[in-house]
């Protein structure tokens, strides 16, 4: 699937394709600094019915929100350098877990993501273009 937005306003419609459209627990959110990732993952969680306050994990690395189908992880691992620090915040164990999780900056882990069933959205911004593509 692919999307093209310019207003904030686009972000809620999107979210709510994409949620209808999640099969598997993970989903890999790409894009560069100030894309729309957590913005995406606000609307995402909302059309998911989650009525917690969606921020950004960049300083909790991880983040938990409730839905009606069950909890949702959202992690962020910009700050992480390597795949052992990613090992040392446990997440194999929410990675099992069943539950939906998203995350962000997934490159420096992503190696060891093959094997799992997953999602991968990219987001493309040129000012305040954005292209999306979910898959």
């Amino acid at each position: 699937m692919e999307f093209k937005t310019q207003h904030q306003a686009d972000w809620e419609k999107i979210s709510r394709e994409v949620a209808a459209k999640i099969k598997h627990p993970l989903l890999l959110l790409k894009g560069n600094l100030g894309a729309g990732k957590t913005t995406f993952t606000q609307n995402l969680l909302k059309a998911l019915g989650s009525t917690d306050e969606v921020t950004s994990s960049t300083y909790s690395i991880v983040n938990e929100y409730e839905t009606p189908q069950g909890k949702v992880f959202h992690f962020d691992l910009y700050r992480l350098k390597n795949a052992a620090e990613v090992f040392d915040i446990g997440i194999e164990e929410y990675l099992e877990s069943g539950a939906l999780c998203i995350i962000e900056w997934p490159e420096v882990f992503e190696g060891e993501l093959e094997n799992y069933p997953r999602h991968e959205m990219t987001i493309d911004n040129d000012g305040s273009l954005r292209k999306i593509t979910f898959k």
